[in-house]
């Protein structure tokens, strides 16, 4: 194999298929980057961790002998992130070497061979849908972070995707949830053409870490999303682009509509930074036991305090528009920051009922993203 690539089309695809790679693997070849290239001109980058692959072509400046080898992800993209701007990279295999060029450097890399590479295999992905890489990419940013990393409770490690109807008649949906048990993040979106069918899938953290860094740079574009009841392959970006394929997480995720409150009578309507920087000034003498933050409601406003047996108490009155009997209720402040943060607008709804209750957060009854976060004794 010998084929020259530009270095900053090299540098950019590695960057890419370099981040699924595991830093410690006990299997050689899964620390390796397969690189394929083909008579037309292209090369072709592979990376897998046996449950997520990510495959990427790139134009290359030319491809004189075409073939297929295996080298280490992690060392070349170190190789190619030194290499000079503007720099032209030859890459010359021989020898079970691969020889890497550009200027005055020259590397010479150990290889395994392309027969020992492990694919995925797809089977049949029946589900096949479109999605602007943009609602895409809010949807992940809506709801990743109330993702659970408690290995033990394996089905709430991902995000969960599934279509329903719409009882308030606005027609089919697609819903995207995630939950820690703590938290629950929803967001919804009019059900995409070819969905209908759509088994519920929960698409593994990992998985949506590295769609989200790739939606970057297609923002423009829409996804194609392939996907049966055991993977998802998501294609960015056209012919030329990137295809990502992940296993999907076997589980059953919970009934979580079951958690979403109906009956809470108390509105409290309060700007969302105003509120996050109040949270955020008194919650820094809370200790990692203590991350509560008491909050106490009042006609005109919300009197938000934090005692801590180490560090002192810290108070702040933050003016809100609440109507209802007031009551004290407390909630893990970090929980309550990450909500506030995906709240755009100049006011939230937290919509309460007691001290004990789950209480709903979301920017409006129109808006797309809906929150529940359970309350902490204080």
């Amino acid at each position: 194999m010998k084929a020259t690539i530009e270095r900053a089309t090299l540098l950019k695809c590695l960057s890419h298929v370099q981040s699924v790679v595991e830093r410690r693997n006990t299997i050689p070849i899964l620390s390796n980057v397969l690189i394929e290239a083909l008579a037309g001109g292209t090369v072709r980058l592979m990376a897998t961790d046996l449950d997520l692959q990510i495959i990427e072509s790139m134009s290359a400046v030319s491809v004189d002998s075409p073939g297929a080898i295996t080298v280490s992800a992690h060392l070349l993209f170190d190789i190619a992130r030194k290499l000079p701007d503007g720099s032209q990279v030859s890459l010359e295999t021989a020898d079970n070497r691969m020889t890497v060029k550009a200027g005055r450097s020259r590397f010479q890399l150990p290889t395994l061979p392309r027969d020992d590479f492990p694919v995925i295999v797809e089977g049949d992905l029946p589900t096949s849908f479109e999605i602007p890489a943009r609602v895409l990419a809010e949807l992940i940013d809506r709801t990743r972070f109330a993702i659970s990393t408690e290995e033990t409770r394996y089905y709430l490690n991902g995000i969960f995707f599934h279509v329903s109807d719409d009882a308030g008649g606005g027609g089919p949906l697609l819903k995207a949830a995630a939950t820690d048990g703590h938290r629950l993040a929803r967001y919804t979106i009019a059900r995409p053409d070819g969905a209908e069918a759509m088994p519920d899938v929960i698409i593994p953290r990992k998985c949506i870490a590295e769609i989200r860094k790739l939606l970057e740079d297609v923002l423009d574009t829409k996804v194609l999303i392939d996907l049966s009841a055991s993977k998802v392959r998501f294609t960015l970006g056209g012919e030329n682009g990137v295809v990502l394929t992940s296993k999907l997480i076997d589980g059953t995720f919970p009934d979580y509509s079951r958690v979403i409150p109906t009956g809470n009578d108390k509105l409290l309507k309060i700007d969302p930074r105003a509120f996050f920087e109040g949270v955020d000034r008194v919650a820094t003498i809370a200790t990692e036991k203590t991350r509560a933050v008491k909050m106490a409601l009042e006609p005109d406003r919300v009197t938000l305090s934090v005692t801590s047996p180490d560090n002192g108490t810290a108070a702040e009155e933050v003016p809100a528009d609440y109507a209802s009997e007031g009551f004290e209720i407390g909630f893990n402040a970090n929980y309550l920051k990450d909500i506030l943060s995906q709240i755009e607008g100049d006011t939230v709804e937290l919509h309460l009922a007691d001290a004990g209750a789950p209480t709903l957060i979301r920017q409006n009854e129109k808006a797309a993203a809906l929150y529940v976060l359970m309350p902490m004794r204080v």
